[in-house]
Protein backbone atom coordinates (compact mmCIF):
# COMPACT_ATOMS: atom_id res chain seq x y z
CA UNK A 1 0.00 0.00 0.00
CA UNK A 2 1.04 3.67 -0.94
CA UNK A 3 2.15 5.39 2.18
CA UNK A 4 1.52 8.79 0.94
CA UNK A 5 -1.37 9.69 -1.65
CA UNK A 6 -2.53 12.50 -3.31
CA UNK A 7 -6.53 13.32 -2.74
CA UNK A 8 -8.74 15.55 -3.94
CA UNK A 9 -9.88 18.17 -1.49
CA UNK A 10 -13.79 16.89 -2.30
CA UNK A 11 -13.03 13.36 -1.22
CA UNK A 12 -11.22 14.42 2.51
CA UNK A 13 -12.45 12.81 5.64
CA UNK A 14 -12.38 13.35 9.52
CA UNK A 15 -9.34 11.32 10.30
CA UNK A 16 -6.96 11.79 7.37
CA UNK A 17 -3.42 12.99 8.56
CA UNK A 18 -2.34 15.74 5.80
CA UNK A 19 1.23 15.76 5.33
CA UNK A 20 1.70 17.99 2.25
CA UNK A 21 -0.42 20.15 -0.37
CA UNK A 22 -1.18 21.44 -3.81
CA UNK A 23 0.78 24.97 -3.38
CA UNK A 24 3.71 26.44 -0.97
CA UNK A 25 2.48 25.50 2.61
CA UNK A 26 3.48 29.37 3.57
CA UNK A 27 0.64 30.78 1.56
CA UNK A 28 -1.61 29.24 3.40
CA UNK A 29 -2.62 29.26 7.54
CA UNK A 30 -1.96 25.79 8.29
CA UNK A 31 0.84 25.06 9.72
CA UNK A 32 3.97 23.90 7.95
CA UNK A 33 4.95 20.19 9.43
CA UNK A 34 1.17 18.37 8.59
CA UNK A 35 -1.51 18.14 11.02
CA UNK A 36 -4.74 15.27 11.12
CA UNK A 37 -8.02 16.24 10.11
CA UNK A 38 -10.37 16.63 13.22
CA UNK A 39 -13.65 18.35 12.13
CA UNK A 40 -15.58 19.65 9.27
CA UNK A 41 -14.38 23.01 9.42
CA UNK A 42 -10.69 21.61 8.63
CA UNK A 43 -12.24 20.08 5.45
CA UNK A 44 -13.49 23.40 4.64
CA UNK A 45 -10.36 25.15 4.93
CA UNK A 46 -8.54 22.99 2.56
CA UNK A 47 -11.19 23.16 -0.19
CA UNK A 48 -10.32 27.00 0.07
CA UNK A 49 -7.02 26.59 -0.47
CA UNK A 50 -6.38 23.43 -1.99
CA UNK A 51 -7.89 21.40 -5.26
CA UNK A 52 -5.94 18.17 -3.94
CA UNK A 53 -3.60 17.42 -0.58
CA UNK A 54 -1.50 14.50 0.08
CA UNK A 55 -2.08 12.23 2.65
CA UNK A 56 -0.39 9.95 5.13
CA UNK A 57 -1.63 6.55 5.29
CA UNK A 58 0.99 5.45 8.26
CA UNK A 59 -0.60 8.51 10.29
CA UNK A 60 -3.94 8.34 9.35
CA UNK A 61 -7.26 7.15 10.82
CA UNK A 62 -9.36 6.90 7.80
CA UNK A 63 -7.42 4.75 6.15
CA UNK A 64 -10.22 2.49 4.53
CA UNK A 65 -11.58 5.77 2.86
CA UNK A 66 -7.74 6.58 1.44
CA UNK A 67 -7.20 3.55 -0.48
CA UNK A 68 -10.75 3.96 -1.67
CA UNK A 69 -10.26 7.44 -3.23
CA UNK A 70 -6.31 7.68 -3.91
CA UNK A 71 -5.67 8.40 -7.43
CA UNK A 72 -3.44 5.08 -9.16
CA UNK A 73 0.74 6.78 -9.21
CA UNK A 74 0.23 8.90 -6.17
CA UNK A 75 3.16 9.66 -4.42
CA UNK A 76 4.60 12.28 -1.93
CA UNK A 77 4.55 16.09 -2.63
CA UNK A 78 7.26 17.02 -5.07
CA UNK A 79 9.81 19.43 -4.24
CA UNK A 80 9.59 21.63 -7.08
CA UNK A 81 6.28 22.77 -5.82
CA UNK A 82 7.85 24.96 -2.84
CA UNK A 83 7.53 28.72 -2.86
CA UNK A 84 11.34 29.23 -3.74
CA UNK A 85 14.26 26.95 -5.23
CA UNK A 86 16.84 26.12 -2.27
CA UNK A 87 20.59 27.13 -2.92
CA UNK A 88 22.04 25.07 -5.09
CA UNK A 89 24.98 22.78 -3.18
CA UNK A 90 27.40 19.97 -4.04
CA UNK A 91 25.67 17.72 -1.63
CA UNK A 92 22.04 18.16 -2.41
CA UNK A 93 21.73 13.91 -2.31
CA UNK A 94 22.50 14.48 1.27
CA UNK A 95 20.55 17.37 1.61
CA UNK A 96 17.52 15.71 0.52
CA UNK A 97 18.12 12.69 2.65
CA UNK A 98 18.27 15.13 5.36
CA UNK A 99 14.84 16.37 4.65
CA UNK A 100 13.61 13.31 3.62
CA UNK A 101 14.73 12.04 7.56
CA UNK A 102 11.69 11.23 9.87
CA UNK A 103 10.28 14.38 12.08
CA UNK A 104 11.40 14.27 15.67
CA UNK A 105 9.41 15.30 18.62
CA UNK A 106 10.06 18.83 20.46
CA UNK A 107 10.59 16.69 23.37
CA UNK A 108 13.10 15.24 22.33
CA UNK A 109 14.97 18.06 21.16
CA UNK A 110 14.91 19.46 24.40
CA UNK A 111 15.69 16.08 26.76
CA UNK A 112 15.14 17.04 30.57
CA UNK A 113 13.27 20.10 30.23
CA UNK A 114 9.59 19.75 30.79
CA UNK A 115 7.55 21.49 28.14
CA UNK A 116 4.41 23.75 28.65
CA UNK A 117 1.95 26.05 26.74
CA UNK A 118 1.73 29.42 26.72
CA UNK A 119 -1.60 31.60 26.33
CA UNK A 120 -1.33 35.32 25.97
CA UNK A 121 -2.15 36.86 29.44
CA UNK A 122 -2.81 40.57 27.89
CA UNK A 123 -3.94 42.00 24.80
CA UNK A 124 -1.61 43.84 22.53
CA UNK A 125 -3.42 47.13 23.82
CA UNK A 126 -2.49 46.71 27.21
CA UNK A 127 1.01 45.15 26.68
CA UNK A 128 2.26 47.16 23.92
CA UNK A 129 2.63 50.67 26.41
CA UNK A 130 4.83 48.51 28.47
CA UNK A 131 6.74 47.30 26.19
CA UNK A 132 7.60 50.51 24.69
CA UNK A 133 8.27 51.59 28.21
CA UNK A 134 11.15 48.12 29.19
CA UNK A 135 12.22 48.67 25.48
CA UNK A 136 13.29 52.17 25.86
CA UNK A 137 14.80 51.02 29.16
CA UNK A 138 16.69 48.16 27.47
CA UNK A 139 18.34 49.98 24.89
CA UNK A 140 19.81 52.15 26.95
CA UNK A 141 21.16 49.72 29.16
CA UNK A 142 22.38 47.74 26.09
CA UNK A 143 24.08 50.73 25.13
CA UNK A 144 25.54 51.01 28.05
CA UNK A 145 27.15 47.34 28.35
CA UNK A 146 28.58 46.89 25.47
CA UNK A 147 30.03 50.23 25.28
CA UNK A 148 32.06 48.97 28.44
CA UNK A 149 33.08 46.46 26.98
CA UNK A 150 33.95 47.59 24.00
CA UNK A 151 36.82 49.88 25.97
CA UNK A 152 38.18 46.85 28.03
CA UNK A 153 35.91 47.04 30.80
CA UNK A 154 34.28 43.17 31.97
CA UNK A 155 30.72 42.99 30.96
CA UNK A 156 28.48 43.34 33.85
CA UNK A 157 25.93 40.38 34.28
CA UNK A 158 23.99 41.38 36.85
CA UNK A 159 22.70 44.16 34.95
CA UNK A 160 22.29 42.75 31.81
CA UNK A 161 20.29 39.86 33.65
CA UNK A 162 18.39 42.64 35.03
CA UNK A 163 17.74 44.07 32.13
CA UNK A 164 16.44 40.94 29.94
CA UNK A 165 13.86 40.30 32.66
CA UNK A 166 11.09 42.58 31.99
CA UNK A 167 11.06 41.85 28.26
CA UNK A 168 10.85 37.94 28.57
CA UNK A 169 8.26 38.83 30.97
CA UNK A 170 6.48 41.25 28.08
CA UNK A 171 6.96 38.48 25.44
CA UNK A 172 5.56 35.55 28.11
CA UNK A 173 2.42 37.39 27.91
CA UNK A 174 1.98 38.10 24.51
CA UNK A 175 5.29 38.79 22.21
CA UNK A 176 3.18 41.21 19.41
CA UNK A 177 3.90 43.84 21.15
CA UNK A 178 7.44 43.46 22.09
CA UNK A 179 8.24 42.75 18.59
CA UNK A 180 6.43 45.72 17.04
CA UNK A 181 7.68 47.81 19.26
CA UNK A 182 11.72 46.92 18.51
CA UNK A 183 10.60 47.03 14.66
CA UNK A 184 10.07 50.59 15.04
CA UNK A 185 13.17 51.17 16.99
CA UNK A 186 15.44 53.16 14.78
CA UNK A 187 19.28 52.22 16.10
CA UNK A 188 22.38 53.79 15.02
CA UNK A 189 24.69 50.67 15.65
CA UNK A 190 23.53 47.31 14.26
CA UNK A 191 25.63 45.18 17.13
CA UNK A 192 23.55 46.47 19.54
CA UNK A 193 20.26 46.68 17.57
CA UNK A 194 20.79 42.96 16.38
CA UNK A 195 21.60 41.85 19.77
CA UNK A 196 18.34 43.15 21.16
CA UNK A 197 16.09 42.20 18.16
CA UNK A 198 17.44 38.44 17.95
CA UNK A 199 17.17 37.72 21.69
CA UNK A 200 13.38 39.23 21.09
CA UNK A 201 13.31 36.49 18.40
CA UNK A 202 14.87 33.97 20.23
CA UNK A 203 12.63 34.19 22.85
CA UNK A 204 9.10 34.10 21.13
CA UNK A 205 10.74 31.06 19.61
CA UNK A 206 11.02 29.77 23.07
CA UNK A 207 7.44 30.76 24.20
CA UNK A 208 6.49 28.84 20.85
CA UNK A 209 8.37 25.27 21.90
CA UNK A 210 7.18 25.61 25.48
CA UNK A 211 10.79 25.89 27.47
CA UNK A 212 10.33 27.16 30.67
CA UNK A 213 10.67 30.80 31.53
CA UNK A 214 14.52 30.11 33.02
CA UNK A 215 15.16 28.72 29.48
CA UNK A 216 13.57 32.02 28.08
CA UNK A 217 16.01 34.33 29.91
CA UNK A 218 18.92 32.05 28.75
CA UNK A 219 18.26 32.27 25.45
CA UNK A 220 17.47 36.04 25.51
CA UNK A 221 20.99 36.24 27.07
CA UNK A 222 22.91 33.68 24.94
CA UNK A 223 21.16 35.72 21.71
CA UNK A 224 21.96 39.18 23.13
CA UNK A 225 25.72 38.35 23.50
CA UNK A 226 26.01 35.90 21.03
CA UNK A 227 28.14 38.59 18.62
CA UNK A 228 29.66 40.91 21.65
CA UNK A 229 33.07 39.29 20.34
CA UNK A 230 32.64 41.82 17.32
CA UNK A 231 34.11 44.17 19.57
CA UNK A 232 37.31 43.00 19.81
CA UNK A 233 37.14 42.73 15.86
CA UNK A 234 38.36 45.79 13.38
CA UNK A 235 35.52 47.61 13.08
CA UNK A 236 36.70 48.85 9.85
CA UNK A 237 36.28 45.25 8.43
CA UNK A 238 32.84 44.64 10.31
CA UNK A 239 31.48 48.06 8.24
CA UNK A 240 33.38 46.79 4.98
CA UNK A 241 30.82 47.18 1.76
CA UNK A 242 33.11 45.28 -0.05
CA UNK A 243 33.70 41.25 -0.36
CA UNK A 244 36.52 40.08 2.66
CA UNK A 245 39.52 38.31 1.35
CA UNK A 246 39.78 35.28 2.68
CA UNK A 247 42.21 35.80 5.45
CA UNK A 248 39.91 38.86 6.80
CA UNK A 249 36.87 36.70 6.96
CA UNK A 250 38.90 34.40 9.16
CA UNK A 251 39.62 37.34 11.31
CA UNK A 252 35.16 37.93 11.40
CA UNK A 253 35.18 34.80 12.25
CA UNK A 254 37.54 35.14 15.21
CA UNK A 255 34.31 37.06 16.90
CA UNK A 256 33.44 33.44 18.50
CA UNK A 257 36.61 32.69 20.28
CA UNK A 258 36.39 36.53 21.88
CA UNK A 259 32.53 36.41 22.66
CA UNK A 260 33.79 32.61 24.72
CA UNK A 261 36.93 35.05 26.27
CA UNK A 262 34.72 37.53 27.45
CA UNK A 263 32.36 35.18 29.16
CA UNK A 264 34.98 33.66 30.60
CA UNK A 265 36.25 37.32 32.02
CA UNK A 266 33.03 37.78 33.51
CA UNK A 267 32.43 34.22 35.25
CA UNK A 268 29.40 33.63 33.49
CA UNK A 269 28.92 29.70 34.05
CA UNK A 270 25.37 29.39 32.30
CA UNK A 271 26.13 26.20 29.69
CA UNK A 272 22.96 27.54 27.20
CA UNK A 273 24.54 31.07 27.20
CA UNK A 274 28.35 29.80 26.37
CA UNK A 275 26.87 26.99 23.91
CA UNK A 276 24.74 29.97 22.09
CA UNK A 277 28.02 32.04 21.63
CA UNK A 278 30.07 29.35 20.84
CA UNK A 279 27.86 27.23 18.34
CA UNK A 280 25.46 29.77 16.71
CA UNK A 281 27.38 29.82 13.70
CA UNK A 282 27.09 26.09 13.11
CA UNK A 283 25.00 24.74 10.32
CA UNK A 284 22.49 21.36 10.89
CA UNK A 285 24.50 19.78 7.90
CA UNK A 286 27.83 20.59 8.93
CA UNK A 287 28.64 23.81 6.59
CA UNK A 288 28.86 25.96 9.17
CA UNK A 289 32.05 27.07 11.96
CA UNK A 290 34.42 27.19 13.49
CA UNK A 291 34.25 23.67 14.10
CA UNK A 292 31.85 22.27 11.73
CA UNK A 293 29.82 20.14 14.04
CA UNK A 294 26.23 19.08 12.68
CA UNK A 295 22.59 18.17 13.33
CA UNK A 296 22.62 16.58 16.92
CA UNK A 297 25.98 17.56 17.86
CA UNK A 298 25.00 21.21 17.84
CA UNK A 299 23.83 22.10 20.92
CA UNK A 300 19.61 22.91 20.45
CA UNK A 301 20.05 26.40 21.98
CA UNK A 302 22.66 27.32 19.66
CA UNK A 303 20.37 25.83 16.68
CA UNK A 304 17.54 28.39 17.84
CA UNK A 305 20.27 31.16 18.16
CA UNK A 306 21.27 30.41 14.41
CA UNK A 307 18.05 30.53 13.31
CA UNK A 308 17.18 34.39 14.54
CA UNK A 309 20.72 35.34 14.26
CA UNK A 310 19.80 34.73 10.62
CA UNK A 311 16.59 35.87 10.50
CA UNK A 312 17.56 39.40 11.67
CA UNK A 313 20.54 39.77 9.67
CA UNK A 314 18.99 39.34 6.53
CA UNK A 315 15.60 41.43 7.30
CA UNK A 316 18.13 44.31 8.44
CA UNK A 317 19.89 47.09 6.45
CA UNK A 318 23.87 45.89 6.74
CA UNK A 319 26.90 48.09 5.27
CA UNK A 320 26.96 44.97 2.54
CA UNK A 321 23.54 44.25 2.19
CA UNK A 322 19.86 45.91 1.85
CA UNK A 323 17.06 44.24 4.35
CA UNK A 324 14.81 42.22 2.60
CA UNK A 325 11.20 41.59 3.93
CA UNK A 326 10.38 39.50 6.59
CA UNK A 327 7.84 37.05 4.09
CA UNK A 328 10.91 36.64 1.91
CA UNK A 329 13.39 36.19 5.02
CA UNK A 330 10.70 33.68 6.33
CA UNK A 331 10.92 31.57 2.59
CA UNK A 332 14.58 31.70 3.17
CA UNK A 333 14.48 30.02 6.21
CA UNK A 334 12.08 27.61 5.26
CA UNK A 335 13.78 26.82 1.74
CA UNK A 336 17.13 26.10 4.02
CA UNK A 337 15.62 23.96 6.00
CA UNK A 338 17.40 20.62 7.27
CA UNK A 339 20.50 22.37 5.52
CA UNK A 340 21.49 25.15 7.15
CA UNK A 341 18.60 24.60 10.08
CA UNK A 342 17.17 21.91 12.06
CA UNK A 343 13.09 21.79 10.17
CA UNK A 344 11.57 21.51 13.51
CA UNK A 345 12.96 24.63 14.79
CA UNK A 346 12.49 26.85 11.53
CA UNK A 347 8.62 25.39 11.45
CA UNK A 348 7.94 26.25 15.16
CA UNK A 349 9.69 29.83 14.38
CA UNK A 350 7.30 30.59 11.53
CA UNK A 351 4.77 29.56 13.62
CA UNK A 352 5.96 31.95 16.45
CA UNK A 353 6.04 35.54 14.27
CA UNK A 354 3.76 34.35 11.48
CA UNK A 355 4.56 34.75 7.76
CA UNK A 356 3.68 38.95 7.99
CA UNK A 357 5.57 39.36 11.74
CA UNK A 358 5.11 42.74 13.79
CA UNK A 359 6.34 45.54 12.07
CA UNK A 360 6.46 44.04 8.45
CA UNK A 361 5.30 46.72 6.18
CA UNK A 362 2.67 45.20 3.33
CA UNK A 363 0.68 46.45 0.75
CA UNK A 364 -3.44 45.10 0.56
CA UNK A 365 -5.77 43.67 -2.02
CA UNK A 366 -7.30 46.99 -2.15
CA UNK A 367 -3.76 48.77 -2.61
CA UNK A 368 -3.37 50.67 0.97
CA UNK A 369 -0.26 50.15 2.45
CA UNK A 370 -0.16 49.07 6.14
CA UNK A 371 2.30 48.16 8.90
CA UNK A 372 1.45 44.61 10.57
CA UNK A 373 0.82 44.86 14.55
CA UNK A 374 -0.73 42.25 16.16
CA UNK A 375 -2.61 38.20 16.18
CA UNK A 376 0.32 37.33 13.09
CA UNK A 377 1.09 34.40 14.86
CA UNK A 378 -3.11 33.14 15.08
CA UNK A 379 -4.13 34.66 12.10
CA UNK A 380 -1.43 33.76 10.07
CA UNK A 381 -2.37 35.36 6.89
CA UNK A 382 -5.11 37.99 7.94
CA UNK A 383 -3.42 39.99 10.90
CA UNK A 384 -4.43 43.48 12.56
CA UNK A 385 -2.57 45.89 10.20
CA UNK A 386 -2.04 49.52 11.31
CA UNK A 387 -3.00 51.53 7.73
CA UNK A 388 -0.67 54.56 6.68
CA UNK A 389 -1.41 54.62 3.11
CA UNK A 390 -4.18 55.16 1.02
CA UNK A 391 -5.03 53.40 -2.29
CA UNK A 392 -3.03 55.93 -4.10
CA UNK A 393 -0.19 56.06 -1.82
CA UNK A 394 -0.87 58.79 -0.08
CA UNK A 395 -0.33 59.41 3.65
CA UNK A 396 -3.43 59.30 5.65
CA UNK A 397 -3.86 61.93 8.24
CA UNK A 398 -4.57 59.38 10.97
CA UNK A 399 -3.00 55.91 11.08
CA UNK A 400 -6.15 53.57 11.36
CA UNK A 401 -6.08 49.98 12.67
CA UNK A 402 -7.82 47.49 10.34
CA UNK A 403 -8.64 43.87 11.45
CA UNK A 404 -8.26 41.62 8.28
CA UNK A 405 -9.94 39.01 10.15
CA UNK A 406 -12.98 40.92 11.03
CA UNK A 407 -13.08 42.31 7.47
CA UNK A 408 -12.87 38.33 6.28
CA UNK A 409 -15.89 37.42 8.12
CA UNK A 410 -18.24 40.41 6.73
CA UNK A 411 -20.30 38.36 4.05
CA UNK A 412 -21.44 41.71 2.03
CA UNK A 413 -18.17 43.45 2.54
CA UNK A 414 -15.62 42.77 -0.64
CA UNK A 415 -12.45 40.27 1.11
CA UNK A 416 -9.78 42.26 1.94
CA UNK A 417 -6.58 40.34 2.14
CA UNK A 418 -2.65 41.12 1.95
CA UNK A 419 -1.22 41.62 -1.39
CA UNK A 420 2.60 41.02 -0.59
CA UNK A 421 4.94 42.27 1.85
CA UNK A 422 7.17 45.77 1.15
CA UNK A 423 10.95 46.27 1.42
CA UNK A 424 11.85 47.81 4.81
CA UNK A 425 11.30 51.95 3.95
CA UNK A 426 8.86 51.23 1.03
CA UNK A 427 7.06 54.71 -0.36
CA UNK A 428 9.43 56.37 2.24
CA UNK A 429 8.23 55.12 4.82
CA UNK A 430 10.11 55.16 8.10
CA UNK A 431 8.74 52.81 10.63
CA UNK A 432 10.52 54.60 13.75
CA UNK A 433 8.04 57.03 12.87
CA UNK A 434 4.64 55.50 12.85
CA UNK A 435 2.86 55.15 15.84
CA UNK A 436 0.29 53.00 17.41
CA UNK A 437 -2.85 53.01 18.73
Amino acid sequence: MLKTLKIPTSDLSIGMYISGLDRPWLETPFITQGFLIECPEDIRELQKYCQSVYVDSRRSSAIGNIIRRAPAGTSRPPESRKAKEPPKRSDDNAAKSLRDRPRVPLSHIFLGRTLKSYRDDSRWEEEQPRAQRLLNTLIGDIDDIFEHVSAGQKLDVIKLRKSVEPMVDSISRNPDACLWVSRLKDHDQYTYHHALSAAMWSVSLGRQLGLPRRDLRSLAMGCMLMDIGKLRVDRALLQAERALTTEESAEVALHVSHGLDILKECGILNQDVIDIVAYHHERFDGSGYPAGISKDRIPPFARIAAIVDTYDAVTSNRNYAQAISPSEAIKLLYDLRDQDFQAELVEAFIQAIGIYPAGTLVELSTGEVGVVVAEYRTARLRPKVLLVLDAHKNRLPVATVLDLQEVSSEQEAPSVSIRKSLEPHAYGIDLSEVSGL
